[in-house]
């Protein structure tokens, strides 16, 4: 069962996906295809990504992993491995028949585990032996190193869905590139023993028309949801969200569209700002000018929805009825704090109220942090960062303390 009402309760159980050898199978001529800048070290990532975990861990949370749900759930549900397998072949955009047959063959003979890691990693032209009937389409296949693409981005697993209240968002990406991760979130949260969610608690489905990504959603307190209008977030997602949120009786009361730039370096909502405490925001200055926002309510028939033009600031002080504070990414200086949020800055994971996991080298904004009387759990990221991702990024909460 999932939890979460806020940013900040004490963090009791995550989902995090341990880089594999999807990152090895990146080259210079597919990054952006596949979303990435840079090619990461798989074994430097490998042993920052296992910091992180012990990280959480050292303070009590429990830490589960991508891989080891998915072989679980199909474990308890072997009835759905052939449909798994279809619909993974299908969205992977494999058309010769041919391959899609050698394909599913191959899949189905693997160990689980070995077979989820594949999917992952990416099926290379070499994998598998194919009898090819002489075909147009068979020949243009030939040109290209894989039958499926890796999935590197999948080490972020804020994005595929999002733990809301007691329900969760299983999210349409906004690129095909990403599409087939939510696969896995999709399988987990409808059959896992643990986490299977009723119909009536997935607020979002990743065959809904609009996309939506989990970046874009934080939960302010128990009656606001916060999501960010962003490259990656459609507007009328959002409003599907807050209509099948407010049918479900949950306590929220109102959703908050943020409109902000849509830039690569603004990916998402939380690129740019994370709650680190009860009054305590990391912010990228870039995104304190006046914004326009909308407020979605629930109506007498339908959404009541209001436009708003105000700062940050006063919108959180409104919506958590308190005084709010900033730290600038990178502090004052427009050099540093550009650079800073690049690498994430502003991307901070709350274990508990004022306890946050931030990135080593991000040391300006680290250094404020402490000085604001903040617990700063620094861990290294030399590989990880060239993702363009951080520690709220790389994480799913499950289950957070009520505050």
């Amino acid at each position: 069962m999932n939890q979460v009402y806020s940013e900040i309760g004490r963090l009791k159980t995550v989902l995090l996906h341990r880089p594999g050898r999807e990152l090895e199978n990146l080259t210079p001529s597919i990054l952006e295809k596949l979303l990435f800048d840079d090619i990461p070290f798989l074994e430097i990532a490998r042993q920052e990504h296992d910091a992180f975990a012990n990280a959480l861990r050292s303070k009590g949370v429990e830490v589960v992993y991508l891989v080891d749900l998915v072989v679980e759930t199909l474990q308890a549900h072997p009835d759905q491995r052939e449909s798994f397998i279809n619909r993974f072949i299908t969205e992977a955009k494999v058309a010769a028949t041919s391959i899609r047959a050698a394909l599913f063959d191959k899949l189905q003979a693997y160990p689980l585990r070995t077979m989820v890691e594949m999917m992952i990693q990416g099926i290379r032209t070499y994998d598998i032996h194919v009898k090819k009937a002489p075909s147009i389409m068979d020949g243009l296949i030939d040109e290209y190193p894989f039958y499926t693409d890796p999935m590197p981005n999948i080490l972020f697993q804020r994005d595929p869905f999002a733990s809301i209240g007691q329900g969760v968002t299983i999210n349409r990406m906004s690129t095909s590139t990403r599409q087939r991760e939510t696969l896995f979130s999709d399988l987990i949260l409808r059959y896992h023993p643990r986490f299977k969610k009723p119909e009536d608690r997935i607020y979002f489905s990743r065959d809904d028309r609009y996309s939506l990504e989990g970046g874009d959603i934080l939960v302010l307190n128990e009656k606001t949801l916060a999501i960010g209008i962003s490259k990656r977030t459609d507007p009328r997602a959002i409003e599907r969200v807050a209509e099948t949120v407010f049918a479900a009786n949950e306590r929220f009361e109102t959703v908050l569209a943020l409109n902000i730039p849509k830039t690569r370096a603004f990916m998402h909502l939380d690129t740019v700002l994370t709650q680190i405490d009860h009054h305590l925001f990391a912010i990228h200055p870039g995104i304190m000018k006046t914004l326009t926002l909308f407020e979605v309510k629930r109506g007498e028939s339908g959404l009541s929805i209001r436009k708003v033009v105000t700062d940050l600031e006063t919108l959180l002080r409104e919506t958590l009825g308190r005084d709010i504070e900033f730290v600038y990414c990178g502090g004052e200086d427009i050099v540093h704090s550009e650079r800073e949020q690049w690498n994430d800055g502003a991307n901070t994971l709350a274990v508990h109220p004022g306890c946050v996991i931030v990135y080593s080298r991000n040391y300006i904004t680290n250094g404020i942090l402490r000085a604001k009387g903040v617990e700063v759990i620094e861990i290294p990221s030399s590989e990880l960062s060239r993702g363009r991702g951080g520690p709220r990024c790389m994480s799913m909460p499950i289950h957070r303390e009520d505050l």
